[in-house]
């Protein structure tokens, strides 16, 4: 089936005043920001800008295909989407601006942002989701656990001032915790900047704690939220939602459906299903459940005592990861050890209980199957 790429060969001859914005020019923007733009895109504040075919040729220079191919991650097909873009009329003529790509150790946070001025005037922020790096993992595991995260505070900050002196209409968008961090910016930011926002996309974007998508200011902002998921939608599915979502059909199967590569496109639109897989709703239900179990302080520690043997064994990107894999292995294994006796104990009860949780569920779901099965067996006698 066709993706975002085939779209650009049927589409990409349109400009915007031909052929207005839609939701894959959405995902595509989505997936522009992981793009390592650093020394190519001017950071904020600066007052310029560069167009899009020029940052792909610049980028190119720099780097080769090998080069990118050799990375583990979802994302390594951003440069050659972006290459794409900058070969049609619909997009060689975007201006980028405003690029940050920030990775701080000490917050725990990933943080990464291009502002994209498209030829019929609008402007899209693009929040980008989690990158190659342990330390924006650690972000996402955060979320579980805290009322706010950096990154969430820099994507309000960055979305006030991208909008300060602005009067087009803006989109913000993002996929993954691009995703969250563009409803997170859109619900928190000023109300004056909120009247400027026309759409909030959110491509499998994990959502939040029950406390914020119960608040007024969540329900001002929520019917200008597109959810957008996979069938076999995991990361979309954490935490919690209160907005409707539509469900995308995809070229790939489990935690690959995440890879916006994969996402099925027909004309101008997606390909959609009526409702997300329901090993997906297993799964969502399992972790929910299971963190319910768990306070805020066990939480917190289960991650940080995760993350702490990442960096014990010195695994600082998931390529560290997979290309040393056994190696990386034994040494998390001896990083296990080295553990307080209290914090060892409490890590393995979590998963215990984690694995007990995930047992109940599958049990409840196949005796809930077994009654409809025999209750319909009832009806057509």
């Amino acid at each position: 089936m066709a993706n975002m790429m085939d779209y650009l060969d049927w589409r990409g001859d349109l400009s915007f005043a031909a052929d207005g914005f839609n939701e894959v020019d959405n995902l595509l923007l989505s997936q522009l920001v992981y793009v390592d733009f650093e020394g190519i895109v001017p950071p904020p504040g600066s007052g310029t800008d560069i167009r899009l075919d020029e940052a792909s040729a610049r980028f190119w220079e720099k780097n080769s295909e090998e080069e990118i191919l050799a990375h583990v991650s979802m994302t390594k097909s951003a440069p050659f989407v972006m290459k794409k873009m900058a070969e049609s009329v619909r997009f060689r003529d975007a201006r980028l601006s405003g690029y940050i790509n920030d990775i701080s150790d000490e917050e725990q946070s990933q943080f990464s942002v291009v502002s994209v001025r498209l030829s019929d005037g609008s402007l899209f922020v693009a929040f980008s989701g989690t990158d190659n790096t342990i330390v924006g993992w650690h972000e996402n595991f955060n979320m579980g656990y805290l009322t706010t995260t950096p990154g969430q505070r820099k994507a309000v900050a960055y979305l006030e001032q991208a909008a300060a002196r602005e009067t087009a209409p803006i989109r913000v968008g993002g996929h993954s915790k691009g995703g969250n961090l563009s409803v997170y910016a859109a619900v928190n930011c000023e109300p004056a900047v909120q009247e400027k926002l026309v759409e909030i996309y959110s491509n499998d974007g994990p959502g939040f704690r029950a406390q914020v998508v119960a608040s007024d200011a969540y329900q001002r902002v929520m019917p200008r939220i597109r959810t957008i998921l996979p069938e076999s939608s995991i990361v979309g599915m954490l935490l919690e939602h209160q907005e409707n979502y539509e469900v995308v059909q995809s070229s790939e199967s489990g935690i690959q459906q995440h890879d916006a590569m994969s996402w099925e496109v027909l004309g101008r639109s997606f390909c959609y299903v009526d409702a997300v897989a329901a090993q997906s709703v297993l799964l969502d239900e399992t972790v929910k459940t299971w963190l319910g179990q768990l306070d805020m302080d066990q939480r917190q520690q289960i991650v940080d005592t995760v993350f702490s043997m990442l960096e014990e064994a010195n695994i600082r990107t998931v390529d560290d990861f997979y290309h040393s894999r056994w190696k990386k292995i034994q040494e998390l294994m001896k990083a296990k050890s080295e553990l307080a006796p209290e914090t060892q104990k409490l890590f393995s009860q979590a998963l215990k209980l984690l694995w007990k949780t995930g047992n109940e569920m599958v049990r409840r779901n196949v005796r809930h199957a077994v009654q409809e099965h025999r209750g319909m067996g009832r009806s057509e006698i």
